[in-house]
């Protein structure tokens, strides 16, 4: 596994990754953690894995875009000194163009998207172990959907910026494509955004993937 004994892996992103976890930081007893996909992989790490003693804390937060949550990196990332974070981001940033489309200042074109994107990384990078970048998803099966395509568009400078900074990748769209070849979306999400258990099991899932973990 990448992530090695002892190591420290935040993990940030929207309401995704927050799934009602604590504040003002997302670890301790009484499901502080969330009860998301965040929960899950330190629930499989800790259960295969005890010897390692990793520590997996969740900085999630409801709404964000990145921009916002640019605002809060020295506090939520910075100031707590991980060995490993993690980011999925994106989702706000395309949603506000279609559910609240005449207030562009909530918006987040691709443009600002990639530069801020490859603005943390870049500084995150030398402080750190290790990145794991994950894709921003929709759960609609079309590809010409026009929330879709646009999402995939952010996924793809996702996948670009992996690339340019030798991250890890999460795709958390083709890990939800597999199973929405079964499963209708609103089974798995009524939205099309926050899923179910089984939607986080899924992204859990492609999370321990990259992370090249051992269930065994």
């Amino acid at each position: 596994m990448k992530i090695q004994k002892n190591d420290k892996l935040v993990m940030i992103g929207d309401s995704i990754t927050d799934a009602e976890r604590a504040r003002p930081v997302g670890e301790g007893l009484f499901g502080a953690i969330g009860k998301g996909y965040v929960a899950l992989v330190d629930a499989m790490i800790a259960s295969t894995h005890p010897e390692l003693k990793i520590r997996v804390v969740n900085m999630g937060c409801s709404g964000d875009t990145v921009r916002s949550m640019k605002d809060r990196w020295e506090t939520d990332v910075f100031n707590l000194k991980p060995d490993w974070v993690s980011i999925m981001i994106g989702i706000n940033d395309v949603w506000r163009q279609f559910d609240t489309p005449l207030m562009p200042h909530l918006q987040v074109h691709l443009e600002e998207y990639e530069t801020t994107l490859d603005e943390l990384v870049a500084r995150t990078q030398p402080k750190v172990k290790g990145v794991i970048l994950a894709t921003p998803y929709y759960l609609e099966p079309n590809r010409q959907d026009k929330m879709r395509a646009r999402m995939d568009e952010y996924g793809q400078v996702v996948k670009k910026l992996a690339r340019k900074h030798g991250t890890l990748l999460v795709d958390t769209q083709a890990a939800f494509d597999r199973v929405l070849k079964h499963i209708y979306p609103a089974t798995l999400a009524w939205d099309r955004i926050h899923p179910t258990i089984t939607g986080h099991m899924v992204l859990a899932r492609a999370f321990l993937k990259a992370m090249e973990f051992d269930g065994n």
